[in-house]
């Protein structure tokens, strides 16, 4: 029986939302997750007091997540094999 693998987070710039990394670091331990990316930071007018992480669409090999903090959104790129469901119940915030 082959060990699964441990998906990727890639590191493409600093900046990232103020507890993000350690829940995505969970994240791609999840079996059928390739590559995790964290993508562009904004800023939103509503307020989200719990750091939340939403699948939003899907994306060519996956799907893009949305996660919100206080008045903080960041995209994440998720590549699986996973379909939206399997994905969103292997969330680690759920």
């Amino acid at each position: 029986m082959t060990k699964p693998t441990e998906g990727r987070l890639v590191w493409n710039h600093s900046t990232h939302m103020s507890g993000l990394i350690p829940i995505l670091e969970r994240l791609i331990k999840q079996d059928g997750i390739q590559t995790v990316t964290p993508g562009q930071i904004g800023r939103v007018k509503g307020h989200s007091p719990h750091l939340q992480l939403r699948i939003s669409v899907p994306i060519r090999g996956g799907f893009k997540a949305i996660a919100r903090h206080g008045k903080t959104v960041q995209e994440v790129f998720i590549l699986t094999s996973l379909d939206q469901n399997q994905l969103q119940e292997r969330s680690p915030l759920q």
